[in-house]
Formats: C-alpha cells, structure tokens, sequence
C-alpha cells in the first residue's frame, strides 16, 4: 500500500496537491486555482502494481472535474508508446496524455500540445512544462496533473521494446 501527496507550485496555477493511494486506487488533485479532479478505481478490484492506479480499464475507473462525472479512456498499454495514451471528454473538451519519450508525456487538447508532464509512477508529479504558444487553463492543468499522477508518464519506443524482447530471449 502506497499513500503519497506531493505538492507541485505550477509556474501559471500556482499551488497544487497531488495524492495517490494505490491501496485504493485514487488520485485527488486540488489547488486554490484549479478545479479538485478525483479519479478512483473501483472498490474491491484488484490492483496491477504497473499502474499508479491500479488500471487501465475505463470500466473500473471513475473521473470527476470540478465534481462533475468526466468520460475516461485510457488504451492498454502494450508495444507502442500511443497504447498508453489516455483521453478524456469533459465540458466539449478532449484531453490526451501521450507518452513521447521515456520519462516525459505530452497533453493535448482538442489536438493542440498545451505541454509536457514528468512522473515518477508514484503520484510525484513535476511541474508542468507548459508550451509558450499555449494558453492552458485551470481545467486543462488540473485534468493533466491527474492523468500524469494516474497513468505516470513515458514509455520504451517500440524499437527499444521490441530489442529488449529479443535479448531477453539469450541467456
């Protein structure tokens, strides 16, 4: 069982809480200028120790923005880096963490990269790098602090993936 909370200052949101309770399965993201997002795993389920929150399957997990239910789909996270993007569908909106290197995933919003979040898997989430062209709003950084904290960030590319696999294979 994992209790962490960690607090970010976001260079544009100024104060954040992050808090993930892998034993179960949430994530609560609150600041005096953002709206609280809690996104839970259902009770009794079991928990896949890869995953911060436990899972993938938007069949067990609940999203909430600002207290208000929010659309989550998170793909299965296999090979390729865009298998573990997570979407969500909130207020006419649509959010995707992407990962796009190994430590680091990218949000977008309706297409349009806002910036770039970093987490260590264990709800420590680092500030958001958010893009100078970008004009992210407190939905927008909330609903990403969460994803990042949820999901964590990164992925192998397919290629450093499929080489593992093979080296593996020899002894």
């Amino acid at each position: 069982m994992t209790i962490s909370e960690s607090s970010v200052t976001d260079t544009l949101f100024g104060p954040l809480t992050v808090r993930l309770n892998t034993w179960r399965g949430e994530v609560v993201v609150e600041g005096e200028a953002i709206p609280r997002v809690v996104l839970s795993r259902a009770t009794g389920t079991k928990a896949d120790g890869d995953i911060p929150i436990g899972t993938r399957d938007a069949g067990l997990l609940i999203l909430t923005v600002g207290g208000e239910a929010a659309a989550l789909s998170p793909g299965r996270g296999r090979l390729i880096r865009r298998s573990y993007r997570v979407d969500v569908r909130h207020a006419g909106r649509h959010w995707r963490l992407v990962p796009h290197s190994m430590p680091d995933s990218r949000l977008l919003r309706d297409g349009r990269r806002f910036g770039d979040f970093h987490s260590k898997g264990a709800g420590e989430v680092k500030a958001a790098e958010w893009r100078s062209d970008a004009k992210p709003d407190a939905m927008d950084a909330a609903v990403g602090y969460a994803l990042a904290a949820a999901f964590g960030t990164g992925a192998e590319s397919m290629w450093a993936a499929a080489a593992d696999l093979v080296f593996d294979g020899f002894p």
